[in-house]
Parts: C-alpha cells; structure tokens; sequence
C-alpha cells in the first residue's frame, strides 16, 4: 500500500451502488477510486494488476461468480488487496462464506458513510472491520459452537428454505440424499426441531439464513 492514497477498486453490479461509493469515497482525504468492476470475474481481473490496495465487493452479482467466490480468488494472489464486502445481505449463510474466504471487512449497504470510510482505512491498515450486527453474529457463533450451524448446514437449509427437495438438495450440492439427511437431522438437534418447516422458521428468526 502507498504511504499517502488508499488506491479503491469498486466491485457492484449495480452502476447506481458504484456511484454512490465513489461519490462518498472520494471525498475522503487519502483515497482514490482507480477502477471499477460490474462483475465478479471483473474484479477479479482488476485487482490482479497490482495497482489496488483495497476491493469493495458486493456477495450479490447478476450471474456467474459471487462476491465469495471472487473474494477468495483475489485474496489467494500474493500481495492481495484487502477486500471489504458492502452488501444488503447480513445472514450466516452470507457472512461465513465471506469472511472464511478471506474478506477483511464486511459492511452492510446501509452504514453511515463515515463507517464506509472508516472500515476501509482499517482494512487497508490490515485489521478487520465488521458491521456491528456481524460481529455480534459471529461472537455468538463462537460462544455457543454447538448449536452453530456449520457452512455446508446452512447451504443445505437455505435450500430447503428455497423448496427444494431432500434429493434436490443433494443435486445442487453435489451430494448423496442420505448426506442431506444427516445433515438435516444435525440441524433439528441444533435448533431444537423437529421438522424441516420448523427448521427454516427458527433459522430465519435466528438471522441464520435470509428470510
């Protein structure tokens, strides 16, 4: 990273969303929007070239690769730029994948523009910053492990959610039927239900999965 400009790179398939990040961005001191990226395989491509210190990236593009997925494969690259997610979606099912794919930040759209400045110094700074219903999330998560759901167990329930059948499921996910059964008896024990109905209603109140 320079000493003086934090160089941006802003990933959001929506042109308004990418606007109005610049728009608040740049009038930061020290920051500098060099790119932008309509998708994910674009920003990936992007922040490639080196000249970037930190990615803002939606989880949420039109088709193709997801800010997830583009997030690991930017931060794989030595040297990587730190990525920041900023998305509407604040859900384990969107949160976890995220953050274990090695984003730095994590805001959701509706943070004050002085916590979206924030955030992005900290990150180009190399320390975390999560939206504090995020953080909150994961504390819980890490003060009762056992009634967490692991990624795979809120994959499969999201598409439970969804209405998608047991075999379904397994299809979407590459796996068998009886491993969609496992993992759904290990989320009724977790939720304390007994059914996949009950299931995604105390999932969805819990914030686990989107509602």
């Amino acid at each position: 990273m320079t000493d003086t400009v934090i160089r941006l790179l802003l990933a959001d398939d929506h042109p308004v969303v990418r606007a109005g990040l610049r728009a608040v961005l740049e009038t930061e001191p020290g920051m500098d929007v060099v790119a932008e990226a309509a998708t994910a395989e674009d920003a990936v491509a992007r922040a490639a070239r080196g000249d970037v210190d930190v990615v803002l990236m939606d989880l949420q593009f039109g088709g193709g690769m997801t800010g997830a997925e583009a997030t690991a494969a930017i931060t794989a690259r030595p040297g990587a730029p730190r990525v920041v997610i900023v998305t509407t979606y604040g859900t384990d099912a969107d949160t976890l994948p995220a953050i274990e794919a090695g984003a730095t930040g994590y805001l959701l759209k509706d943070a004050p523009p002085e916590e979206l400045a924030a955030a992005v110094r900290t990150a180009a700074a190399g320390r975390t910053a999560l939206a504090p219903a995020v953080a909150d999330r994961l504390m819980n998560r890490l003060r009762t492990p056992g009634t967490a759901l692991t990624r795979r167990e809120t994959e499969v329930l999201a598409l439970v959610a969804a209405g998608l059948s047991n075999q379904a499921v397994g299809a979407r996910l590459h796996l068998t039927e009886g491993t969609v059964k496992s993992h759904l008896t290990r989320i009724y024990t977790k939720l304390g239900v007994d059914s996949r109905t009950a299931a995604v209603a105390a999932a969805m109140e819990l914030g686990l999965i989107r509602r």
